[in-house]
């Protein structure tokens, strides 16, 4: 079973707001989850994100697998350390000789 750390949808027609939960792969995206660990509200100013770091590091290290929003989020609240944060590098491809 793959499980994953992803966002559930909730709100009205052009007022999303968020779940973020922890679910098998194979569900619907707001279909059935094992368990809630935070809320994410984009409509505030800035953005209020909820999440409780201890479940968050729980389910991490059960090897839970977060999506890339939820990544995101958690690099933003602290529970995931910020991969790369200098420039990124180019692609230095040699150049041909004539």
């Amino acid at each position: 079973m793959a499980v994953k750390i992803r966002l559930t949808r909730l709100g009205d027609k052009k007022s999303p707001f968020y779940r973020v939960v922890v679910a098998d792969s194979r569900v619907a995206r707001d279909g059935k989850y094992i368990e809630q660990i935070g809320t994410y509200n984009p409509l505030k100013d800035p953005a209020e994100i909820k999440i409780n770091n201890e479940l968050a590091l729980k389910w991490l290290r059960q090897g839970a697998q977060p999506t890339e929003t939820a990544k995101t989020l958690l690099q933003k609240v602290g529970v995931l350390e910020v991969k790369g944060n200098s420039v990124p590098k180019t692609n230095n491809k040699k150049k041909k000789k004539a």
